[in-house]
């Protein structure tokens, strides 16, 4: 696992501890397990953060840090997995989600002609929500579980490949990759 990159994006516990928006969370954004770079932690801050990627409401992030302080997982990772929705991205993710939804509900997928207007966003709305909100909750506990377990097979290989390496040091040979 590439910790030098990760730490040298993470910011330093002790500088959110005298952050003055940040200071009266007290113990809750001072858990090390926040901020420990180990397989467990690792792997659940990917999980959250790819699962409330996937869901569209407005403040992912702090749903995200919220998510990572309750599971004790790593929260910067938790949080920067959130911008694999932004807004570029945001459209083809969301509509998936919803065709996903429409699915699973066994309903047509029509939202009629897109007009640019509050007005027409808000009477979709009523007739969208329902797909998209299922079909945004599936996929995220889909990738969650997918990315959890794909950072924990990561992290293992990771640490065979690093035995092998010492092994073959020992014995003075070079290392099988």
């Amino acid at each position: 696992m590439p910790r030098h990159l990760i730490k040298r994006y993470t910011p330093d516990p002790s500088a959110l501890k005298k952050h003055k928006y940040l200071r009266h969370l007290g113990a809750l954004l001072h858990d090390e397990n926040l901020w420990h770079l180990n397989r467990r932690s690792v792997a659940g801050g990917v999980a959250t953060g790819l699962f409330w990627a996937m869901i569209p409401i407005p403040a992912q992030m702090l749903a995200s840090a919220f998510s990572a302080i309750v599971f004790r997982v790593n929260l910067p990772i938790s949080v920067a997995l959130v911008w694999l929705t932004n807004p570029i991205t945001m459209p083809p993710v969301f509509y998936m989600n919803y065709v996903v939804g429409t699915w699973l509900l066994g309903t047509p997928a029509d939202v009629g002609e897109f007009q640019p207007s509050l007005e027409w966003i808000a009477s979709e709305l009523n007739s969208i929500w329902k797909p998209l909100y299922l079909g945004s909750f599936v996929l995220g506990i889909a990738l969650a579980i997918f990315g959890y377990c794909a950072m924990r097979l990561y992290w293992r290989l990771n640490i065979l490949k690093r035995l092998k390496a010492r092994a073959g040091k020992r014995i003075g040979k070079p290392p099988a990759i």
